[in-house]
């Protein structure tokens, strides 16, 4: 599971440092594309397939999943980290996410999510309020 906030740096070469505690989970390679909201998605190589599976099981009928997976597969990126825990953002992931050398690294149970600051600011701000105000379930099943 994939937790936390981290604030790595891209390198000149658009690579990321992984924090520490998520290599060896990303050790046997990762899978980077389009997340929500512009942010870029990381998740293992495992997980990416498991969830393409379902993605190519569901009906293909349904235009908004077509457009969905159009965009998440056209920039998906399988990456390896190097020896010192780096992967390379690409310059489309880069360009759609607004990333130049800050970066925050949330872990969001299952992936990680990268973010421009100043919009990873925003988005929290912005959902602070209603996160605090849930008075109902919002977790089905929980």
């Amino acid at each position: 599971m994939f937790s936390g906030t981290y604030r790595p740096k891209l390198d000149d070469k658009g690579r990321l440092f992984l924090p520490a505690k998520f290599r060896e989970a990303m050790g046997d390679g990762l899978v980077i594309t389009r997340g929500q909201e512009r942010s870029v998605d990381v998740r293992t190589q495992a997980d990416f397939d498991s969830f393409a599976v379902k993605l190519q099981n569901a009906p293909q009928t349904d235009a908004r999943l077509r457009h969905h997976t159009r965009m998440l597969f056209a920039l998906a990126s399988d990456q390896k980290l190097d020896k010192q825990g780096r992967f390379t953002v690409t310059p489309e992931l880069r360009e759609y996410a607004g990333l130049s050398k800050e970066c925050v690294v949330i872990g969001v149970y299952n992936r990680l999510e990268i973010w421009e600051p100043a919009a990873w600011a925003e988005y929290t701000a912005a959902q602070e309020q209603a996160f605090s105000d849930v008075e109902e379930e919002v977790y089905p099943g929980l």
